[in-house]
């Protein structure tokens, strides 16, 4: 009896050795990267195999286009195959400007470090938790890049990128009133099945496929009318939703969220979704000038976690998320509001002394006493 519940215990134990993954403490779903360390921590330890991460984007793009090249750059680390689609921007034009990887953790631990210590946090903030950005020294999960250096030439040359496009369309079906919806579908199939990636099949070397699609349901994507497009894009999530499940793959998609009149689609686009998180830009809006949010560029919404494996969705601990874009990284923390004590010093400071007379002489009261 005893050496049955041990054998139990070593098959349950018993993970597939695939490059870039890990299992979850949680619940033993194999997880990868996002290649934003801290935003793996927020979801949970990273993005469940078969599933799909929807990153709302923020009203010009920018941050969301980071957050992909991020993606990106993780599966040409750990050697994983990427398929990328868009028809907003050249699929090119991400493989050209992916980040180059720090060989050298230590040195940007050090310098986030540094950084951190020189800042002023307001006595009510210093007892909270600040989100660990920092890998696990027992393992190598996640790597930090730097924004200012293009990828390296030796790893992109080893990395197996496929590309999608509008320009090479080759299916067309009854199924999508836009025929791009129907190819790119078909595209996303034949990877999978050609190259031996759905759960059904067979294979001595496994690997995770990237599929990363770029600002689905923009302009571009439209049908004659505004239904029929909603529909096409519901009904594709449906279906590319039904593909990851059966397979090794995990799907990125960013939505133009402004695009859309209608909330309830972006209700059931999020609930297609297993992870989506809303980009907040702070550009064009009244918070870019307010002074409290000042050392950030937006704020990240946490609008649904997965539930994958799980009764009930993993809550996080905090909801106020905010990141900003520096020169040579993107961070994602939790948002502190600026020092009060150096704004009080100055207010003392600029306060005018009222002097009084009669007799008040020689009081430094403001009201007179009679």
């Amino acid at each position: 009896m005893a050496s049955d519940t041990k054998e139990t215990i070593k098959v349950k134990t018993r993970f597939p050795a695939i490059p870039g993954t890990k299992p979850s403490i949680r619940n033993a779903q194999l997880l990868i990267s996002t290649g934003i360390l801290s935003l793996d921590d927020i979801i949970g330890g990273g993005l469940p195999i078969g599933s799909i991460l929807l990153i709302e984007e923020d009203k010009y793009g920018l941050y969301a286009k980071t957050a992909l090249k991020y993606f990106m750059a993780e599966g040409v680390v750990t050697s994983q195959p990427i398929l990328v689609a868009s028809q907003d921007v050249q699929p090119s034009l991400f493989v050209s400007e992916l980040p180059a990887v720090i060989n050298d953790p230590d040195l940007y631990t050090k310098t986030v470090n540094n950084v951190d210590e020189q800042m002023k946090i307001a006595w009510r903030y210093q007892n909270m938790k600040v989100i660990d950005s920092s890998p696990m020294a027992s393992q190598i999960f996640g790597h930090y890049y730097d924004l200012t250096k293009p990828m390296q030439q030796d790893l992109l040359e080893h990395a197996d990128i496929k590309q999608w496009h509008e320009n090479n369309l080759q299916w067309q079906n009854n199924i999508f009133e836009n025929t791009a919806y129907t190819d790119l579908l078909h595209t996303v199939e034949e990877t999978l099945r050609n190259e031996q990636y759905l759960i059904s099949e067979t294979t001595d070397k496994r690997k995770i496929l990237r599929i990363i699609i770029h600002s689905l349901g923009s302009r571009l994507w439209l049908s004659d009318t505004e239904e029929s497009s909603n529909r096409d894009l519901l009904k594709f999530l449906y279906c590319f939703r039904g593909l990851l499940r059966n397979s090794y793959a995990v799907g990125v998609i960013t939505v133009p969220i402004n695009n859309f009149d209608n909330t309830n689609v972006i209700e059931r686009i999020e609930h297609m979704s297993d992870i989506a998180v809303r980009l907040e830009s702070f550009a064009g809006s009244a918070k870019e000038t307010n002074p409290l949010f000042k050392d950030y560029h937006g704020l990240l919404h946490i609008e649904k976690l997965s539930a994958l494996n799980t009764l009930a969705p993993r809550c996080t601990e905090f909801r106020d998320l905010a990141f900003k874009l520096r020169r040579k990284k993107f961070i994602i923390e939790v948002l502190h509001l600026p020092p009060e004590f150096e704004d009080t010093a100055q207010r003392e400071q600029d306060e005018p002394i009222i002097s009084s007379t009669g007799c008040m002489s020689g009081s430094h009261k403001n009201m007179l006493e009679f």
